[in-house]
């Protein structure tokens, strides 16, 4: 069997390559220079799909150093981010399974949309119009919003990228986020009632005004002395504060299981999957009226007790780690108590 007839399109740095298993001639543009004394060579293969304008236009494109194989791999791109963040073992270990679930929609979403795509030239108005664009999808929306800032701080902080400011940071989130209620002292006292590790994650918890799964996943070393490490999981960063005589007592008493505080074995933590179902379970028993708390209400709770014991907004903050606004609307929790307390007592 003959090949068929080679094109007749001529230019000086084109080449025909024969290709047997597919029947064809390939057409290859060919770059030349000389390495070190020695001639080197490298080909563009030109996907013309038969079309000798298409090939003209692709051959003109590689003299001119613009053909897509010509470009140079972008750097400090979303995809390379994610991908980093994704096998960093020190995130990977001591994030709950649930948690790595709940990142994985957006993290996919950024990168089958922007992967390639350089990070330093992502834009406050570009990330705006992206957010604005899931308005009918307002949860979706926030996530992604979310998703963006934790990777550039991550990027920016772990992998030392130059990205400068995070752009996603002041972006009004669609609608008010949702309150969590600070468990009343009736719930609070119950908890000798509840399973072992319901009552320590609960001490960890309200003790250092960590989110939950922060807390839940603390390691012994962290508690050194006086001090603790807590966990800043939105800034992707740790902090060394002081630790209460109550919470530091509490956990002195526990048994070694493990490295974690709330041990699943010698090297892993309980996670927070498994302490929110026993804790539901627990809640189940207390009745009706306990339904509306969750683990969460107990970081609430510690900023209301640090603010009736005295404590000004910046040391709320620097134990919790909280917003000044959260700090401030929380605040107006413990001192509307206060305030009823001695307005009630005129009355006597």
């Amino acid at each position: 069997m003959s090949r068929p007839l080679k094109p007749r399109i001529a230019k000086p740095r084109l080449k025909w390559v024969w290709r047997p298993a597919k029947g064809v001639w390939e057409p290859q543009y060919r770059i030349t220079w000389t390495d070190s004394g020695k001639r080197r060579e490298r080909s563009i293969t030109l996907d013309w799909e038969d079309d000798p304008e298409k090939l003209d236009r692709l051959y003109w494109q590689s003299k001119a150093g613009r053909h897509e194989s010509q470009a140079a791999p972008a750097r400090y791109t979303w995809r390379e981010c994610i991908i980093a963040w994704r096998k960093d073992p020190r995130i990977q270990g001591r994030l709950a399974d649930s948690t790595k679930r709940s990142y994985r929609p957006p993290m996919d979403d950024i990168v089958g949309k922007n992967g390639d795509k350089d990070m330093r030239k992502t834009t406050r108005p570009a990330i705006r119009a992206a957010h604005d664009k899931l308005s009918k999808t307002p949860r979706k929306a926030d996530r992604a919003l979310q998703t963006g800032s934790l990777l550039w701080n991550y990027a920016s902080k772990k992998l030392d990228w130059p990205l400068g400011e995070n752009p996603f940071s002041g972006i009004d989130h669609f609608g008010k986020q949702r309150e969590f209620l600070p468990w009343p002292e009736w719930m609070v006292k119950a908890l000798g009632t509840a399973p072992e590790r319901v009552q320590t994650a609960a001490q960890l918890i309200l003790g250092t005004g960590q989110r939950p799964n922060a807390a839940i996943n603390m390691r012994r070393e962290h508690f050194r002395g006086e001090w603790m490490i807590v966990r800043d999981e939105k800034g992707d960063d740790d902090f060394e504060v002081f630790c209460p005589d109550r919470l530091r007592k509490y956990v002195d008493s526990l048994p070694r299981t493990g490295a974690y505080v709330l041990a699943k074995n010698l090297t892993e933590p309980a996670g927070y999957d498994a302490v929110e179902k026993a804790f539901r379970k627990w809640r189940e028993s207390l009745g009706e009226e306990a339904k509306k708390f969750v683990l969460h209400g107990l970081r609430k709770l510690a900023i209301i007790e640090l603010a009736e014991a005295g404590a000004t907004d910046a040391q709320i903050q620097a134990v919790t780690g909280q917003s000044a606004e959260m700090v401030a609307y929380y605040r107006a929790n413990a001192n509307r108590k206060e305030l009823s307390r001695a307005g009630q007592e005129l009355r006597k």
